[in-house]
């Protein structure tokens, strides 16, 4: 009686993971099905001549043996054939030789090894089963806003769990600099990757990427979400400063002061959510140089030159306007460039031409690469960047030695000289 028992509860307990986990009713006879039919594999050797009858209304299972009829004495296999006389005696008295005798099994009977064989067989199942669900679920929704309550955090990621109790990883690396999360508190994100390496599902979720400035921005700004203002490009460097392009599709409202919202108040959320990431809202334009001039505001620029098939852009500045457009460690110049995709090079507006100017790159035999990098990243890209830059500047921007930047204007200087 408590193997009996044993079988239906374990049943009843997969009727109640299937209302846990939302499986559907066919695909849990399905499995049940399976499940079944793994275990007599093993102990008959094949499943081919059993029929297996789910009744998930009745909460149990029915197994039939279907078995070939052959003479007294003949019988080679035990799990595919029967004697005559058994067969007979097996309430089917007019049964002939080469006919199918079927027979109920009773799976109980086969004792507790069995039953447990089938436990452990269907609990893989269902944990293949809601990977599977997960990973479905989740594959399709890169980019899409989701929130965790902290489980853990460990040196290079925090677990996060979902309301549906999915777990959720938020490596340190997608982390907003300044995060700092504890135990029960609610973190948003957006799903970054989806991946099943060897039936291990993993949902790597950040707080870094682009994305996550725009679904904050469609939460908070309703003319977002409603498809009457476009958000066309973002830029990022995460804990630090933003920039975000949007344009109207309805001239009665003003993008930048939706977003902006009275006082600030739309945009104020998103930045507190960012640990105060200052974000700089423009209206977009497909006018490239006057995307340009927007994007390095509040830098005035005097003049632009274009090579649009190169996508790099010549701005000139008066010497003032300069720091203005570069930004305090470059941020705003290399927020400009991803924001517009165009690289931005800077000059003092001097009156000079500088159709001679040449790349920095081209100085590699007499300027270290990392020296070289360094001006590059502050919008050094020419000599004649760095020739207009004042050395004081150079110096603080770069973080490099007077004597290298010294060094370095004496090597432009006479290139130029010569």
């Amino acid at each position: 009686m408590a193997k009996k028992e044993e079988t239906t509860n374990m049943v009843e307990r997969f009727a109640e993971f299937k209302e846990l986990k939302h499986i559907d009713k066919t695909t849990m006879i399905s499995v049940l099905e399976e499940s079944f039919r793994n275990v007599l594999a093993k102990m008959f050797g094949t499943d081919e001549n059993l029929d297996v009858i789910m009744n998930p209304d009745k909460g149990d299972v029915q197994i039939f043996q279907n078995l070939e009829v052959v003479p007294d004495g003949e019988v080679t296999n035990p799990y595919t054939q029967i004697s005559l006389s058994d067969a007979r005696a097996d309430q089917n008295p007019e049964v002939e030789i080469g006919e199918e005798h079927t027979r109920e099994i009773i799976f109980e009977k086969f004792g507790r090894r069995a039953i447990l064989n089938l436990r452990q067989t269907l609990q893989s199942k269902i944990l293949d089963l809601q990977k599977e669900a997960i990973y479905s679920q989740f594959k399709g929704r890169e980019g899409d806003l989701v929130s965790g309550e902290v489980y853990q955090t460990w040196s290079k990621e925090t677990l996060l769990i979902d309301s549906e109790e999915n777990e959720l990883l938020l490596p340190k690396s997608e982390a907003i600099p300044g995060d700092f999360f504890r135990k029960g508190e609610t973190v948003r994100a957006v799903i970054l990757r989806v991946d099943n390496k060897n039936n291990n599902i993993r949902i790597t979720v950040s707080r870094t990427s682009d994305e996550f400035l725009r679904r904050l921005f469609e939460l908070e700004v309703p003319e977002i979400h409603d498809g009457l203002i476009n958000i066309r490009a973002v830029a990022r460097i995460p804990g630090e400063r933003a920039k975000i392009a949007v344009e109207s599709y309805d001239d009665r409202i003003d993008p930048v002061g939706a977003c902006v919202g009275v006082k600030g108040s739309r945009i104020h959320g998103i930045v507190r959510e960012l640990r105060n990431e200052n974000i700089d809202v423009i209206n977009y334009t497909s006018n490239p140089e006057l995307f340009i001039q927007r994007a390095l505001s509040p830098a005035k620029i005097s003049s632009i030159r274009l090579n649009t098939e190169e996508k790099r852009a010549e701005v000139f500045l008066r010497p003032e306007e300069v720091p203005l457009a570069i930004g305090k460690g470059a941020l705003n110049i290399k927020l400009a460039s991803k924001l517009t995709g165009y690289v931005i090079d800077v000059y003092r507006d001097t009156g000079e031409e500088f159709n001679d100017d040449i790349y920095l790159d081209e100085f590699k035999d007499e300027i270290d690469g990392w020296v070289i990098d360094a001006l590059k990243n502050i919008g050094c890209i020419t000599a004649k960047n760095v020739l207009a830059m004042p050395r004081d500047l150079l110096i603080e921007k770069a973080d490099l030695e007077e004597d290298t930047v010294d060094q370095v204007i004496s090597i432009l200087k006479a290139e130029f000289e010569d």
